[in-house]
Formats: C-alpha cells, sequence, structure tokens
C-alpha cells in the first residue's frame, strides 16, 4: 500500500496548478501518489495536468462533470490508494518536507488525523497554539464559534478510513462556502483521536478570486444540514449552534441584507434555554430590531475589532 494519497481538486486554476503541483510532486517523501480531480474546468488547467502526468507516474488525473469541490474531494478518495490521505487545493502549495513531517507525526503519534501549522505567501502563520492531543469537541465548539484559527482542511493528514463513511464527504453541491468546515465538523463528530503540531506544512496563498457570493437561501440549507448532523449531541452543541446563526446573521447585516432578521429572529425563541452560554453582544444583537443592530455591528467592527 502507497503511504500517502495526495488529492487535489481542481476548477479553472489554470494560473495556479503549476506551482502546486511542483510543490507536491518534487517533496522529498518517496512513496506518495497525487491525484488529480478535474471538476469540469473550462480553462486549459485539467490539459496542463494531463501533459505532467504523461512524464511522471506519481500524478494521475481524472476528469469528472462538475460537480462541486465536495464532490470532487470524495471522487479522490475513492481512487486513493495511500494509507493516509492528504488534500491540497490547487491554488495553494505544500511546503518543503511537508509530508515527510505529516507521515512521521501521524505514524509517531498513531492518530487519526494530525493537524499542522499553516503560513501564507506574506509569512502570516496560521496557528492555534494547541500542541499535542486535542479533544473533538473542542475544536467543533470553536469551528462553531467562527473563531478557529486551526487549519480546518489543509495541512492535515488523515487516515483514510475516516473518510470513507459517505456522511463526511456528502455536502451538497449548493454548499461552496464553509463545505470544508462542514466536512471537518462531520469527521470530529466520529470522535478521532486528532493530534496538533508546530511545524508548517502548508501554504495558503491568500486573496484568490473566487465567483461565491453571500446568500441566505445557501446558509439555510447549510443550517439544516449542519443540524442535523449535531442532533444526536444537540444538547452538547446547542448553545455553539446558536452562536454561528447569530454571527452569519450579524455578516448579513454588516452588508445591508436586512430581511435575513425574518430567518434568523427565529434564533431568539431558542436562546431562552441553553443560551446561557452566549456572549453579550450577541444576545443583544440579536434582540434588536434589525435596522439598531446594524449600527451595533458597524461600530463593533469598525472599533473594537480595529484595536486588536
Amino acid at each position: 500500500m502507497i503511504k500517502i494519497s495526495v488529492v487535489i481538486p481542481l476548477y479553472n486554476k489554470e494560473k495556479y496548478i503549476e506551482e502546486c503541483l511542483q510543490s507536491v510532486l518534487s517533496q522529498d517523501f518517496s512513496d506518495f501518489e497525487v491525484i488529480v480531480v478535474d471538476d469540469g474546468s473550462t480553462d486549459k488547467s485539467g490539459e496542463f495536468c494531463d501533459k505532467i502526468s504523461s512524464s511522471n507516474n506519481k500524478l494521475r488525473v481524472y476528469h469528472i462533470v462538475n460537480s462541486g469541490v465536495t464532490a470532487a474531494r470524495k471522487y479522490g478518495v475513492e481512487q486513493a490508494r495511500g494509507k493516509y490521505i492528504v488534500f491540497v487545493d490547487s491554488d495553494d502549495r505544500l511546503l518543503p518536507s511537508a509530508l515527510q513531517t505529516l507521515y512521521d507525526s501521524i505514524e509517531d503519534s498513531q492518530a487519526d488525523e494530525v493537524v499542522s501549522v499553516a503560513e501564507n505567501q506574506y509569512g502570516k502563520r496560521y496557528d492555534s497554539g494547541w500542541r499535542g492531543w486535542m479533544n473533538p469537541e473542542i475544536m467543533i465548539k470553536n469551528l462553531l464559534s467562527l473563531r478557529n484559527s486551526f487549519n480546518v482542511l489543509w495541512g492535515i493528514i488523515y487516515r483514510r478510513e475516516l473518510l470513507l463513511d459517505d456522511n463526511v464527504l456528502s455536502t451538497p453541491r449548493a454548499i461552496c462556502s464553509g463545505e470544508d468546515k462542514m466536512m471537518q465538523i462531520l469527521i470530529l463528530l466520529k470522535k478521532p483521536k486528532v493530534y496538533f503540531i508546530e511545524k508548517a506544512t502548508y501554504l495558503y496563498n491568500m486573496g484568490i478570486p473566487n465567483d461565491r457570493r453571500p446568500s441566505l437561501e445557501r446558509d439555510m440549507l447549510y443550517d439544516r444540514i449542519l443540524r442535523e448532523a449535531l442532533s444526536q449531541q444537540w444538547e452538547t452543541y446547542k448553545s455553539h449552534f446558536l452562536l454561528y446563526q447569530i454571527k452569519r446573521y450579524e455578516f448579513f447585516l454588516s452588508i445591508g441584507k436586512f430581511k435575513s432578521y425574518d430567518y434568523y429572529k427565529n434564533v431568539r425563541s431558542e436562546i431562552g434555554v441553553g443560551g446561557a452560554d452566549l456572549p453579550w453582544k450577541e444576545r443583544l444583537i440579536i434582540s434588536m430590531p434589525p435596522y439598531i443592530a446594524y449600527f451595533l455591528v458597524k461600530i463593533y467592527k469598525g472599533v473594537f475589532l480595529r484595536t486588536k
């Protein structure tokens, strides 16, 4: 069995895929394969990968009908022959010795998932400060609070069996934002052994443009899927789920989507029971008329966040 399969979902990243592949194929780790899943690209990025694969037997390229990034990742996992899986986005890169670092860490710890540190092209590190074993429940609460500082999907090595459950890679195509967090939460609900290391293995290209636009309908679908996933442990995560919803409501207010209140006002009726842990700001914002809450959000973002 191959030790590591690197899965790269690809859609119209002609400008970035060469550097991405170069960073992976030049790794000093010997026993790995690279699986590119071309998700119906309309540019020449898929053709470029085909050309590289013709002269490098570590690379396999699959072309599928455009189905969304989660479906592309799922297809890649299904084709993988590795004991472990590493995901890389096609506009990002692996840092030198990344695969060796991740492999050594998961073999030494015998974890199901090892989370490393990432950095961006400007040298900023994405580091939670967590080291060693971490409780998946704490990680889920951190993700729901929208304040996570750890890598959600990239810079992580997974034991392949952890990803074979269909529920883990089942997020529908309509969810094109936050699908990585959804996937990680679905994994963490399986209560895997998770280990954090301090080394950086991943370079995240910050500021790459995309065509995703805010959509209340998409958020509503996301909420339904997430709430159903959390239902078996609802009392554990209820307050954090409500906090997540209010923070999304704050976002919609900040861009002037006041009609979103018609959906998020239902959160108020749930706060009475199980909502005591919500921060005062969020409790206040959801209790106000949207036009007043809008100014509170603007003041908070303009004053308090600017000073941090």
